[in-house]
């Protein structure tokens, strides 16, 4: 998959999300910044993202995701 097709959609499954994705072969790292994980852990969290891409892992056009997932605040609190 190509990282416009990944970005769209993780971007049409996660609402109000930005999405960064870096493609290498079949290994995809994302960082996604969204108040959809307020109040998450960690492990919910990327249950979400898995959720949005499991057709592309399943068909193995995806192998491994490397996640990194904020919500606005700790991505702010982050970069300051």
């Amino acid at each position: 998959m190509q990282v416009e097709e990944i970005k769209a959609l993780l971007e049409s499954g996660l609402e109000a999300c930005e999405v960064d994705v870096v493609v290498e072969g079949s290994h995809v790292s994302v960082t996604i910044i969204g108040d959809i994980f307020q109040g998450l852990r960690a492990v919910r969290r990327q249950q979400l993202v898995y959720a949005v891409l499991n057709d592309a892992i399943a068909s193995g056009v995806i192998h491994a995701v490397n996640m990194k997932l904020f919500t606005v605040a700790e991505w702010q609190q982050s970069n300051a």
